[in-house]
């Protein structure tokens, strides 16, 4: 079996592969401060109520956008699973794609791992909007490599800097309101905040597929993307589960080609 591990900004996530097969995934809030032996008891924990051999797991990979995690993870591992830890971005994981940007070394793992995986299922030029800490669109050529991409404050974000800013203002829930005009401060609120992201989202990809040239299909992922994807017919797919399926994608690259122990 298969460990998979996205440590993201605001959330890690673990999963498990048998075979082809994703049998188990789950989220915990990402600290950077958190053990290996804490990852392992609530790793553990999860993984015997959903009846999974913890032996059975023979190898694992790990995208990662926070560098300071990276230990513990990797002791996890290396101490609890008996195997080392590949993290793409390392020298030794291929991922066989070509950041063609300006400084390719600054392409968060995450985003490259999204773009090779959306690739793989639609073989396609596409825009990619992820729903992460930031709304990035990333842009995959009609040759499946990365050729840039949009950063955006992502939806939560945005609502607590607004509630932060603004000493009147709550802290609302994200979801969509009955209507766009709010009747009171918490939908007018709600209605800035989804409207307003639907609405940045359906510019930017206008924007990006008319600067690009051709047709090009779109991609929605990340947590609040169901939420998002619902609202506006630019997005054509939802994909969840895109960077799970992309570095299992990449472990098998690199198994095939030699280049795991």
């Amino acid at each position: 079996m298969l460990l998979v591990i996205d440590a993201g900004n605001t959330n890690t996530v673990f999963a498990v592969f048998s075979g082809e097969k994703l049998i188990g995934q789950w989220r915990m809030a990402t600290d950077a401060r958190r053990t290996a032996d804490e990852y392992c008891v609530w790793l553990l924990h999860i993984m015997a109520y959903e009846k999974i051999d913890p032996k059975k797991i023979k190898a694992a990979i790990m995208s990662s956008v926070v560098p300071q995690a990276n230990f513990a993870l990797r002791m996890l591992a290396r101490q609890y699973f008996h195997t080392e830890l590949l993290i793409v971005g390392e020298p030794s994981v291929k991922l066989g794609i070509k950041a063609k940007i300006d400084r390719p070394a600054e392409v968060g793992a995450d985003r490259l791992v999204n773009a090779i995986a959306a690739w793989h299922k639609f073989n396609k030029p596409l825009v990619i909007v992820d729903f992460g800490t930031a709304t990035t669109f990333d842009i995959v050529d009609n040759h499946g490599d990365y050729i840039g991409g949009v950063i955006a404050p992502g939806v939560n974000l945005s609502l607590e800097a607004l509630h932060r800013a603004a000493a009147k203002l709550p802290n609302v829930a994200v979801e969509r309101p009955a209507h766009v005009i709010g009747k009171d401060t918490i939908s007018a609120m709600q209605s800035g905040i989804y409207f307003g992201y639907v609405s940045l989202i359906e510019g930017i990809v206008k924007r990006v597929i008319a600067e690009y040239g051709k047709k090009m299909g779109v991609i929605a992922t990340g947590g609040l993307a169901p939420l998002f994807a619902k609202a506006t017919t630019v997005i054509d797919a939802l994909e969840p589960d895109l960077i799970i399926d992309g570095l299992k994608l990449i472990y098998e690259k690199n198994r095939k080609q030699g280049n795991i122990k």
